[in-house]
């Protein structure tokens, strides 16, 4: 009769198991803190002129906008343009806390594709 060989995991391949789901649930706790931030967050975006300001969350929720007077006395299709730009504007910089912070999360966690 043959001896059975188990699953093909040694004592070092049940320790990195361990070690990897610790470092998923360190992901995710973190993921979840994150998420609470960037609820939290205001982010402005402005037109080039200032003239309108977008304000939206870290996780990309509009949350405000600000038109001035002389943003209205241009027109409306001048107007459209302003607050397209603002929008951008905030879109770009969410985008770019919400990228940093998942940055942050996953440094030094040596997981694949992130």
């Amino acid at each position: 009769m043959t001896q059975g060989k188990g699953f093909g995991f040694g004592l070092g391949k049940i320790k990195e198991l361990q070690e990897a789901f610790q470092k998923a649930q360190q992901v995710q706790e973190g993921a979840k803190q994150l998420q609470e931030d960037l609820e939290k967050m205001e982010i402005e975006g402005r037109s080039s002129d200032g003239l309108v300001i977008v304000t939206m969350s870290g996780n990309q929720e509009p949350l405000g906008i600000v038109i001035s007077a002389e943003a209205v006395s241009k027109g409306a299709d001048a107007l459209a343009e302003l607050v397209t730009e603002a929008m951008k504007a905030a879109y770009a910089q969410s985008t770019e806390t919400m990228r940093s912070k998942m940055e942050e999360l996953t440094s030094g966690l040596n997981l694949p594709g992130l």
